[in-house]
């Protein structure tokens, strides 16, 4: 079994570093240090900061790839057409199992991450600054950064920054569920889609991206555009920050210039030489096989051209030793728990998908390969945030990728090979994995409530699944699947909700004088058949 990564791997560069400068010298670039090796950074007018990063091509590193350029100029259009300070915000999240890049940038390199924020504060005279991390070692770092740069949230600051601590959870990286943690709330999407760049923290245009991002516009505003061109490939400059793990001998963060072969960053990690599969871009990503892997260079066009994807840089090769639908399924189901648990088509839907990889796995036939299929296409385009989205897009590549394996499962008795375990994923009780997670603060807290379904009162209205999600989900026959169940702490006043609002009046909350987790506990129940007798129908 593959053990978790732990925060600061093993990192290796390929060509001249960038952002690795002097990791070679220290372990972490204080400010001192840094100033030794990148030198110091002149302000950069907006305008002139939007050229370079359109110069450079300059796009977000941590998934979606929006250009930088883009943004800046929105954030500052509607800040001047509205009259407001904007806001900067900075995602060190990085909750994937597999992903440690931005991990290590924060902890060896914080200021350079600091310097491209700074310069964006600056030229967009924004007077807050939030950095969104997820781990200690990140928060100790960045905290400790900045007050090497006498930073502070101090209301006489003339710049006020802070780190932002949040649970370890996939749908924390989000940007509007970090906006949303930033102004109090818990750290999980809103529920509504809104533009950042127009509507952010406070209500202000926010300018959030990734960690990386921002240390590559530092390295591109000390030597500028041509220098920075003359790495990497011409139509993406630049190094790129990638993890490297699954069946490799040494996990690893890696920098690398755009351009370079993908096999030979597989065989820096002593990947398999053939290997199976690699999934790229992480746990939203994509597989791509054996023989696309010789054609794929590391950038992000060239990923897209062979059906792989960039994504947040992660790269995980197995080996032809394992089951890849079975390696699937272990991520499958790991993506299910990490839902918020808001939307239906999320917290019902990617459940069920991983329960129809499982019943292909076990000889379901055609049938069960069509039903994953349709709850795949169902849950896409539908959630609150893109969650659903990309692991929809994982199982999709998975069923196309490993079309031999699928008829071996689907039309046989199974491809004959063990479930290794080499992707990695998050140890039971090393990670929170309750909804939306941690521990810390009073919505996270344990249940302190149970609600009740009377069956001589239901109806089979179904208001209740609407309503509570999280809890309720209907039959086949139309009415709720339990008969009690732990409310989520946070969602006891939709639980409330859902107990006026019942037609039939056929819910109850009651103390859970237990003070049970907040874990789900959905109890068995009478069979619907039954439930059904007892209701006369």
């Amino acid at each position: 079994m593959n053990e978790a990564l732990p925060d600061v791997p093993e990192v290796r560069v390929v060509g001249l570093p960038q952002l690795t400068s002097g990791f070679d010298l220290v372990e972490r670039l204080d400010l001192p240090m840094h100033l030794k090796v990148h030198g110091p950074l002149e302000p950069m007018g907006g305008e002139q900061l939007a050229k370079l990063s359109e110069n450079i091509n300059l796009k977000g590193r941590g998934g979606a790839g929006f250009p930088f350029h883009k943004k800046l100029r929105s954030v500052a259009e509607s800040a001047i057409k509205r009259g407001v300070r904007p806001v900067v915000v900075v995602n060190g999240s990085e909750d994937e199992p597999a992903c440690r890049k931005d991990t290590v940038l924060i902890n060896r390199a914080p200021h350079l991450i600091l310097d491209g924020a700074l310069l964006v504060a600056e030229a967009l005279g924004a007077r807050t600054l939030v950095v969104g991390v997820t781990r200690e070692s990140t928060q100790r770092s960045m905290e400790a950064a900045l007050a090497e740069r006498g930073l502070s949230n101090g209301r006489r600051s003339a710049l006020r920054a802070r780190v932002q601590r949040n649970p370890v959870r996939m749908v924390t990286g989000a940007a509007a569920s970090l906006i949303r943690s930033i102004d109090g709330g818990p750290a999980i999407p809103p529920g509504r889609k809104v533009s950042a760049s127009q509507t952010g923290v406070g209500g202000a245009p926010t300018l959030l991206s990734n960690a990386e991002t921002f240390a590559q516009l530092a390295i591109a505003a000390r030597i500028g555009p041509e220098r920075y061109g003359n790495t990497g490939l011409y139509d993406e400059p630049g190094t790129v920050m990638l993890t490297v793990s699954g069946a490799v001998a040494r996990p690893m963060v890696i920098e690398v210039p755009t351009g370079v072969p993908l096999r030979y960053v597989l065989q820096l990690a002593g990947a398999p030489p053939v290997p199976q599969g690699v999934l790229t871009g992480g746990y939203h990503g994509k597989w791509i096989d054996a023989a696309t892997v010789n054609e794929a260079i590391v950038s992000r066009n060239s990923l897209d051209a062979v059906g792989g994807s960039l994504g947040a840089g992660a790269i995980l090769p197995i080996s032809q030793d394992t089951c890849p639908l079975g390696e699937s399924l272990r991520v499958a189901q790991w993506l299910a728990e990490e839902s918020a648990g808001q939307c239906g088509p999320c917290y019902l839907g990617l459940p069920a998908a991983a329960r129809g990889m499982e019943d292909i796995i076990n000889g379901g036939g055609p049938a069960a390969l069509e039903a994953l299929k349709q709850v795949a296409k169902n849950v896409k385009r539908r959630g609150a945030c893109s969650h659903p989205d990309g692991s929809a897009m994982f199982l999709e590549s998975t069923i196309k990728a490993f079309t031999d394996d699928l008829a071996a499962h689907v039309l046989g008795n199974g491809c004959g090979r063990p479930v290794e375990g080499v992707l990695p994923l998050f140890e039971g009780g090393q990670m929170p994995t309750g909804i939306p997670g941690g521990g810390e603060s009073e919505e996270n807290g344990p249940s302190r409530q149970k609600i009740y379904v009377d069956w001589t009162l239901c109806r089979g209205h179904g208001l209740c699944a609407d309503i509570l999600p999280e809890v309720f989900e209907l039959g086949a026959d139309g009415f709720p699947t339990v008969a009690q169940a732990q409310v989520p702490r946070y969602a006891e006043a939709k639980a409330l909700r859902a107990v006026r609002r019942c037609p039939a009046l056929a819910l109850r909350l009651e103390e859970d004088t237990r003070s049970q987790g907040a874990t789900r506990n959905n109890l068995p129940v009478l069979s619907q058949g039954r439930g059904r007798r007892a209701l006369g129908r």
